[in-house]
């Protein structure tokens, strides 16, 4: 069996952490583990397997010898660094932002688009987290219905942004508890002029304002859907919007789901349920006589994207809503991450 060395770019991050232990129970045959980071967090020792490995300065040397690279360090470190992998024959999977819209390079899901891997040219692309669960849900019901319009809604965790992020929230519920005032820096988006406090607090706004009102986070929702349903990711096959929220959850993004399918198809509540039930990667729980949905406390940590509130709209036909939610830092990010490299592997692709 060919065996791979792998490196870990970001291995110290809350992402980082969990493709170390996503990869550990995966089936790529790993030879070698190299964990990499910014030269304030070379020394660390980190635990893998039964391992203890001292993680590295990310440097262009550092990915001599490696084979795959599951990368999740900041859009400007893999712009850096991913090329230079690339360079000396590594496949890279790259967790951020900074190649989702390139057209060369593949943006996947494996449950919705595998075979985009085939065309890879040394980095493929993580899509964002609420994209991921999003078109999870989506695909199935896509390949039996067709999809004509998706309206979104996101509840994001505050893990969203980070480790940084997942601590300030925890500081300012402490803060409010204390009767002390809530002191923000990171939220909404930690480089601009204005913070505001998420714990006990809404935020509508998700990474930075475009032009046209939309946040940078809803273009991405829009955009990154298309091309990876359908490598266009400026298709007008299937009409998206979204409105993204940051809310005083750590772990687990809410989703509240729109869609219209094919008029000429006969779709049906209890048929989408059946889709959905048997999709790969999701877990129906919609039961509204027992109270039974999807919420975030119980879906963090968990590997699968979980559904419920199925229902037809009232006022519009072929048209339904839907709740999904997700564990963020697995599935949205990790886990996907890791996914991808599985499926590399089983394609003979590195």
């Amino acid at each position: 069996m060919k065996e791979y060395n792998v490196a870990i770019l970001g291995a110290t991050g809350a992402v980082g952490t969990r493709l170390m232990q996503k990869l550990a129970e995966s089936n790529i045959p790993v030879k070698s583990l190299k964990l990499l980071a910014s030269k304030r967090s070379a020394g660390k020792k980190l635990k893998y397997r039964d391992d203890v490995l001292t993680v590295e300065e990310a440097t262009p040397d550092s990915f001599d010898g490696v084979d795959l690279v599951l990368a999740s360090a900041g859009g400007a470190v893999s712009k850096k660094l991913l090329p230079e992998a690339v360079k000396r024959g590594a496949v890279a999977v790259d967790n951020t932002s900074a190649f989702r819209m390139d057209p060369d390079v593949p943006l996947v899901v494996p449950e919705v688009n595998p075979d985009a891997l085939e065309n890879h040219h040394g980095i493929i692309a993580n899509p964002n987290c609420s994209t991921i669960q999003m078109v999870v849900a989506l695909e199935p019901i896509r390949k039996q219905f067709g999809l004509k319009q998706i309206i979104v809604s996101t509840y994001q965790a505050a893990s969203g942004a980070g480790q940084s992020g997942l601590d300030e929230l925890r500081d300012e519920a402490q803060e409010h508890l204390d009767g002390k005032k809530m002191d923000a820096h990171i939220f909404p988006v930690k480089g601009e002029k204005e913070h505001y406090p998420l714990a006990f607090n809404l935020l509508p706004q998700i990474d930075v304002f475009e032009k046209d009102g939309y946040t940078h986070e809803e273009w991405k929702m829009i955009h990154e859907t298309k091309k990876i349903m359908l490598n266009d990711m400026n298709s007008g096959a299937i009409k998206v919007t979204a409105t993204c929220v940051r809310v005083p959850v750590e772990i687990c993004h809410g989703e509240s789901v729109y869609f219209t399918v094919d008029d000429a198809k006969d779709a049906s509540r209890e048929k989408i349920q059946s889709i959905l039930n048997d999709a790969p990667g999701v877990t129906l729980k919609d039961d509204p006589k027992k109270q039974l949905y999807p919420q975030p406390i119980d879906a963090a940590g968990k590997e699968d994207t979980y559904v419920g509130r199925v229902r037809p709209d009232q006022e519009n036909d072929n048209a339904y809503n839907m709740w999904v939610v997700a564990d963020n830092l697995l599935k949205g990010a990790a886990l996907n991450t890791v996914e991808i490299g599985e499926e590399l592997v089983k394609r003979d692709l590195i």
